[in-house]
């Protein structure tokens, strides 16, 4: 599975997807996030059928921001039920992104 490109019209419905979720806040012209990209690619094939792997453009989402307090990006929030589980701010190494993927699978 590849990363789905979500917006506030179908935000619920994928965190509500019954699996773990992974929401990228990012923005194009953000350099972390640019490095963050060919991760969550990664990420979504690695772990595919196992979570669903979505990216938000903050610019084009602003109320999906709002809601979740999102002021620095990339901003990795995780989801399961469609409650947050987790939240990773900054670019960090893909093991600390699989370590908060396997802690809650």
């Amino acid at each position: 599975m590849s990363v789905l490109n979500v917006t506030e019209k179908d935000f619920d419905q994928v965190i509500n997807s019954g699996k773990l979720v992974l929401v990228d806040f990012w923005a194009v012209w953000c350099r972390p996030c640019q490095m963050m990209g060919p991760v969550m690619e990664e990420l979504a094939q690695e772990f595919d059928e196992k979570i669903v792997v979505a990216k938000v453009d903050v610019d084009s989402n602003e109320s999906l921001c709002a809601r979740f307090g999102i002021t620095n990006i990339p901003n990795m929030k995780f989801f399961k039920n469609g409650l947050e589980v987790a939240n990773i701010v900054g670019a960090v190494p893909k093991n600390t992104l699989v370590a908060a993927i396997n802690k809650n699978l």
